[in-house]
């Protein structure tokens, strides 16, 4: 049996139209949404078919959406692939993914895992609304080019860094919106290009430091458990199942970098055969070819 991890997508992932099929034809997968809409207080299935994409693109929204999705998906991906439940020894979620992630690997319920991305993408929706901020990814550069152009375009009092390293030549920056607009230009005569990203504002940094204290008080009432595989952690690119880490890691997250790219390579280094995107998009598919294309990653969702 290959052995195999489960990659599970973040916020930007989403689009109108995600689940539909997915719904249509899974009886669980069904289910799962009307769990989420009763503790939501809305119908989460109907906006992720129809929208709108405004509605669909607030972080508030988003975050649920996104995560009912993926674990309905990784529900109707083992209807389908059975054999493939006892091959997976790892799992990683990019940002948000982190708790569909700690879901796959038996660390929480699924009904605590949708309070707690509700109370986290509110959180971050108003920590964002209070500051206007931004993300862009920079293409093309190293690490320490994207350094080098934040130290440049940030101002005093402004936040501007990197905050997802997501494979070789792929960066994400966030911060200040004024930054980020001085960035841009320094960023194309530096030769990369600059794409700014459709999100409320600058996640991964200390602007959502706001969201911290939230999500903390939200993690107190709710039941985490050793999980039953390793997931490798956005903060530090390591290895984790103790119950009394995950808590911890996911506060330090929203305003710490992903290290993802790192994560990648720790689960190939721990000798991952082949990896499945669950979930809406091919993200993360992307990234892994970036990093080692010798090794498959297959995306399931719709």
């Amino acid at each position: 049996m290959p052995k195999t991890a489960l990659l599970f997508p973040g916020q930007g992932a989403q689009f109108v139209g995600m689940g539909a099929g997915l719904l249509e034809r899974s009886e669980k997968a069904r289910e799962l949404f009307t769990t989420a809409s009763q503790i939501l207080g809305y119908d989460l299935a109907a906006l992720c078919k129809s929208g709108p994409d405004t509605e669909l693109n607030l972080t508030s929204y988003s975050q649920p959406a996104l995560f009912v999705h993926s674990v309905a998906s990784l529900a109707d991906f083992f209807d389908k692939r059975p054999e493939v439940s006892a091959e997976v020894v790892a799992v990683a979620g990019l940002s948000l993914g982190e708790y569909s992630a700690l879901y796959a690997a038996g660390a929480i319920s699924f009904e605590d895992g949708v309070r707690l991305v509700a109370a986290r993408g509110a959180a971050m929706q108003e920590a964002a609304s209070a500051v206007p901020s931004g993300m862009a990814s920079v293409l093309g550069l190293e690490r320490a080019q994207v350094d080098q152009l934040c130290d440049g375009a940030r101002q005093p009092g402004e936040i501007l860094q990197v905050a997802n390293l997501l494979c070789p030549g792929n960066i994400a920056i966030s911060g200040h919106r004024s930054s980020l607009d001085r960035c841009e230009g320094a960023a194309a005569e530096a030769g990369a290009k600059f794409i700014r990203l459709s999100v409320a504002g600058a996640f991964h940094t200390d602007i959502m430091l706001p969201a911290v204290d939230t999500l903390r008080s939200v993690l107190q009432h709710v039941r985490i458990s050793d999980s039953r595989i390793p997931l490798v952690s956005n903060v530090d690119a390591e290895s984790h199942t103790a119950a009394s880490e995950f808590a911890s890691l996911l506060a330090k997250q929203i305003v710490s970098p992903v290290q993802w790219e790192s994560s990648l390579r720790q689960l190939i280094s721990q000798g991952i055969e082949q990896f499945y995107e669950i979930g809406a998009g091919r993200v993360l598919t992307g990234t892994m070819k970036r990093t080692d294309r010798k090794i498959p990653c297959e995306a399931y969702g719709d």
